[in-house]
């Protein structure tokens, strides 16, 4: 389980899996100067709502990992994430669709035969 601190006051918690993913989609956005909020359900100890932060290239962000690996990303999963971010409502948590592995450039055009 990771850790997302927003100006070290706010904090959520996410599978690493999940936070690798958003780490990628926020840091690519915020690298491009562009802002946009980020929401995630709270837990149920806290209330049961949801909160809503405005992410900005000043803003102090942490990710914090609890694994020591890297987790593959999925190309598909950063689509449908930046596809959220790039909208009105922002950035939230969208289930992982399947991994589409894209054709190797080398093969392009090759037919078996």
């Amino acid at each position: 389980m990771g850790r997302f601190i927003y100006e070290n006051q706010v904090r959520a918690d996410f599978e690493d899996r999940t936070l690798a993913h958003l780490q990628t989609v926020i840091t690519a956005k915020l690298r491009r100067g562009e802002s946009f909020t980020l929401t995630w359900k709270d837990d149920v100890t806290i209330g049961d709502g949801r909160t809503t932060v405005w992410l900005h290239p000043g803003c102090g962000l942490v990710f914090k990992f609890y694994g020591s690996r890297q987790p593959a990303l999925n190309r598909a999963w950063l689509e449908a994430l930046t596809y959220t971010a790039n909208s009105p409502t922002g950035l939230y948590v969208v289930p992982e669709p399947p991994d589409v592995p894209r054709p190797s450039p080398v093969l392009d055009g090759v037919h078996e035969g």
